[in-house]
Protein backbone atom coordinates (compact mmCIF):
# COMPACT_ATOMS: atom_id res chain seq x y z
CA UNK A 1 0.00 0.00 0.00
CA UNK A 2 2.01 2.85 -1.11
CA UNK A 3 1.63 7.01 -0.60
CA UNK A 4 -0.52 7.43 -3.62
CA UNK A 5 -2.59 4.71 -2.20
CA UNK A 6 -3.31 6.47 1.06
CA UNK A 7 -4.31 9.79 -1.57
CA UNK A 8 -6.17 8.32 -3.90
CA UNK A 9 -8.23 5.48 -2.04
CA UNK A 10 -8.46 6.29 1.42
CA UNK A 11 -7.95 10.15 0.31
CA UNK A 12 -6.27 10.64 3.52
CA UNK A 13 -5.46 14.63 3.21
CA UNK A 14 -2.72 14.67 6.44
CA UNK A 15 -0.49 11.51 7.09
CA UNK A 16 0.24 10.42 10.56
CA UNK A 17 3.14 12.43 12.19
CA UNK A 18 6.31 10.11 11.76
CA UNK A 19 6.81 10.15 15.78
CA UNK A 20 3.60 8.34 16.02
CA UNK A 21 5.21 4.91 15.23
CA UNK A 22 8.12 5.02 17.27
CA UNK A 23 6.15 6.28 20.07
CA UNK A 24 3.65 2.92 19.24
CA UNK A 25 6.55 0.87 18.81
CA UNK A 26 7.96 1.75 22.65
CA UNK A 27 4.30 1.39 23.80
CA UNK A 28 2.75 -1.67 22.01
CA UNK A 29 0.95 -3.26 25.06
CA UNK A 30 -0.56 -0.13 25.37
CA UNK A 31 -1.17 0.40 22.12
CA UNK A 32 -2.57 -3.24 21.61
CA UNK A 33 -4.90 -2.29 24.45
CA UNK A 34 -6.03 0.95 22.84
CA UNK A 35 -6.75 -1.66 19.28
CA UNK A 36 -8.33 -3.48 21.24
CA UNK A 37 -11.01 -1.05 22.42
CA UNK A 38 -11.28 0.35 19.07
CA UNK A 39 -12.52 -2.63 17.36
CA UNK A 40 -15.05 -3.26 20.29
CA UNK A 41 -16.41 0.02 19.61
CA UNK A 42 -16.54 -0.87 15.70
CA UNK A 43 -18.20 -3.40 16.14
CA UNK A 44 -20.92 -1.42 18.90
CA UNK A 45 -20.79 1.30 16.35
CA UNK A 46 -21.89 -1.63 12.99
CA UNK A 47 -24.80 -2.81 15.50
CA UNK A 48 -26.23 0.85 16.36
CA UNK A 49 -26.62 1.19 12.86
CA UNK A 50 -28.67 -1.43 12.50
CA UNK A 51 -30.89 -0.82 15.68
CA UNK A 52 -31.13 2.91 14.22
CA UNK A 53 -31.88 2.28 10.66
CA UNK A 54 -33.92 -1.30 10.77
CA UNK A 55 -35.50 -0.74 7.73
CA UNK A 56 -32.60 -0.55 5.64
CA UNK A 57 -31.96 -4.01 4.10
CA UNK A 58 -28.51 -3.32 2.20
CA UNK A 59 -27.04 -1.49 5.40
CA UNK A 60 -28.20 -4.17 8.31
CA UNK A 61 -26.73 -7.07 5.83
CA UNK A 62 -23.91 -5.20 5.62
CA UNK A 63 -23.34 -4.20 9.28
CA UNK A 64 -24.04 -7.76 10.10
CA UNK A 65 -20.67 -8.81 8.20
CA UNK A 66 -19.11 -5.96 9.34
CA UNK A 67 -19.78 -6.41 13.24
CA UNK A 68 -18.79 -9.99 13.09
CA UNK A 69 -15.47 -9.16 11.65
CA UNK A 70 -14.86 -6.69 13.83
CA UNK A 71 -15.36 -8.44 16.83
CA UNK A 72 -12.88 -11.44 15.47
CA UNK A 73 -10.55 -8.45 15.18
CA UNK A 74 -10.73 -7.59 18.79
CA UNK A 75 -10.48 -11.09 19.54
CA UNK A 76 -7.15 -11.44 17.51
CA UNK A 77 -5.68 -8.16 19.20
CA UNK A 78 -7.15 -10.04 22.80
CA UNK A 79 -4.90 -13.52 21.50
CA UNK A 80 -1.75 -11.42 20.72
CA UNK A 81 -2.23 -9.29 24.48
CA UNK A 82 -2.60 -12.92 26.24
CA UNK A 83 0.40 -14.45 24.27
CA UNK A 84 2.49 -11.76 25.00
CA UNK A 85 1.36 -12.31 29.35
CA UNK A 86 -0.09 -8.84 28.91
CA UNK A 87 -4.02 -8.14 29.80
CA UNK A 88 -6.94 -6.20 28.61
CA UNK A 89 -6.24 -3.34 30.32
CA UNK A 90 -8.48 0.10 31.11
CA UNK A 91 -10.43 1.64 28.72
CA UNK A 92 -9.77 5.34 27.06
CA UNK A 93 -11.62 8.11 25.58
CA UNK A 94 -10.98 7.88 21.57
CA UNK A 95 -10.49 11.93 21.29
CA UNK A 96 -10.00 11.04 17.88
CA UNK A 97 -13.04 9.78 17.21
CA UNK A 98 -15.03 12.04 19.57
CA UNK A 99 -13.96 15.23 17.58
CA UNK A 100 -14.46 13.31 14.47
CA UNK A 101 -18.37 12.36 15.33
CA UNK A 102 -19.35 16.21 16.85
CA UNK A 103 -19.76 16.80 12.92
CA UNK A 104 -22.70 13.73 12.56
CA UNK A 105 -25.52 16.74 11.76
CA UNK A 106 -28.73 16.39 13.81
CA UNK A 107 -32.09 16.77 12.59
CA UNK A 108 -33.25 16.94 9.46
CA UNK A 109 -33.31 14.53 6.58
CA UNK A 110 -32.60 10.93 8.26
CA UNK A 111 -30.92 9.64 4.99
CA UNK A 112 -28.50 13.08 5.35
CA UNK A 113 -27.82 11.61 8.98
CA UNK A 114 -27.07 8.07 8.11
CA UNK A 115 -24.56 9.44 5.27
CA UNK A 116 -22.68 11.00 8.16
CA UNK A 117 -22.46 8.08 10.48
CA UNK A 118 -21.51 5.92 7.17
CA UNK A 119 -19.01 8.42 5.91
CA UNK A 120 -17.58 9.06 9.49
CA UNK A 121 -16.83 5.38 10.11
CA UNK A 122 -15.45 5.40 6.93
CA UNK A 123 -12.56 7.95 7.93
CA UNK A 124 -12.02 6.06 11.26
CA UNK A 125 -11.29 2.96 8.68
CA UNK A 126 -8.93 5.16 6.50
CA UNK A 127 -6.81 6.12 9.76
CA UNK A 128 -6.66 3.30 11.40
CA UNK A 129 -5.28 1.36 8.17
CA UNK A 130 -3.59 4.09 7.35
CA UNK A 131 -1.56 3.09 11.04
CA UNK A 132 -1.88 -0.42 10.56
CA UNK A 133 0.30 0.19 7.49
CA UNK A 134 2.96 2.09 9.34
CA UNK A 135 3.07 -0.09 12.10
CA UNK A 136 3.24 -3.40 9.67
CA UNK A 137 6.07 -1.48 7.81
CA UNK A 138 8.05 -0.28 10.70
CA UNK A 139 7.94 -2.40 13.69
CA UNK A 140 10.84 -5.28 14.34
CA UNK A 141 8.02 -7.80 16.00
CA UNK A 142 7.57 -10.58 12.75
CA UNK A 143 4.08 -11.38 14.19
CA UNK A 144 2.84 -8.47 14.69
CA UNK A 145 3.83 -6.82 10.81
CA UNK A 146 1.93 -9.69 9.66
CA UNK A 147 -1.20 -9.62 11.97
CA UNK A 148 -1.02 -5.64 11.45
CA UNK A 149 -0.94 -6.40 7.24
CA UNK A 150 -3.70 -8.56 7.39
CA UNK A 151 -5.73 -5.98 9.46
CA UNK A 152 -4.38 -3.05 6.98
CA UNK A 153 -6.02 -4.50 4.14
CA UNK A 154 -9.35 -5.79 6.28
CA UNK A 155 -9.89 -1.88 7.35
CA UNK A 156 -9.16 -0.50 3.67
CA UNK A 157 -12.17 -3.01 2.80
CA UNK A 158 -14.45 -1.29 5.21
CA UNK A 159 -13.30 1.91 4.62
CA UNK A 160 -14.76 1.54 0.40
CA UNK A 161 -17.83 -0.66 1.93
CA UNK A 162 -18.74 2.19 3.84
CA UNK A 163 -18.77 4.72 1.42
CA UNK A 164 -20.12 2.80 -1.57
CA UNK A 165 -23.01 1.68 1.17
CA UNK A 166 -23.76 5.91 1.90
CA UNK A 167 -24.26 6.26 -2.52
CA UNK A 168 -27.03 3.52 -1.60
CA UNK A 169 -29.07 5.80 0.18
CA UNK A 170 -28.00 9.67 -1.21
CA UNK A 171 -26.56 10.67 -4.39
CA UNK A 172 -23.10 10.00 -5.86
CA UNK A 173 -22.28 13.65 -5.80
CA UNK A 174 -23.75 14.82 -2.38
CA UNK A 175 -21.92 11.37 -0.92
CA UNK A 176 -18.70 12.81 -2.70
CA UNK A 177 -18.66 16.60 -1.40
CA UNK A 178 -20.00 15.64 1.76
CA UNK A 179 -16.83 13.13 2.26
CA UNK A 180 -14.50 16.00 0.70
CA UNK A 181 -15.89 18.37 3.38
CA UNK A 182 -15.28 15.40 6.50
CA UNK A 183 -11.44 14.55 5.01
CA UNK A 184 -10.40 18.61 5.46
CA UNK A 185 -12.44 18.12 9.03
CA UNK A 186 -10.42 14.90 9.72
CA UNK A 187 -7.17 16.43 8.73
CA UNK A 188 -7.46 19.41 11.01
CA UNK A 189 -8.07 16.71 13.86
CA UNK A 190 -4.91 14.86 13.28
CA UNK A 191 -3.44 17.89 13.25
CA UNK A 192 -4.37 19.03 16.35
CA UNK A 193 -4.25 15.94 18.41
CA UNK A 194 -0.52 15.35 19.59
CA UNK A 195 0.69 11.79 19.11
CA UNK A 196 0.52 9.66 22.63
CA UNK A 197 2.02 6.46 23.22
CA UNK A 198 -1.18 4.76 24.48
CA UNK A 199 -3.32 5.80 21.96
CA UNK A 200 -3.88 3.68 18.28
CA UNK A 201 -5.98 7.06 16.28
Amino acid sequence: MSSQFTKTILRLQLPTDPRWVNIAEKNIEEILVDHAYCEQKAATSGISLIVKYPDKTRLVEEMTDLVAEEWSHFERVLAELKKRGWGLGRNRPDEYVVELTKHIRKGGQRERQLMDHLLVNALIEARSCERFKLLWKNIQDEDLQKFYYELMVSEAGHYVSFVKLAKEYMPAEVVDARLNELLEIEADIIRDLEPRPDRMH
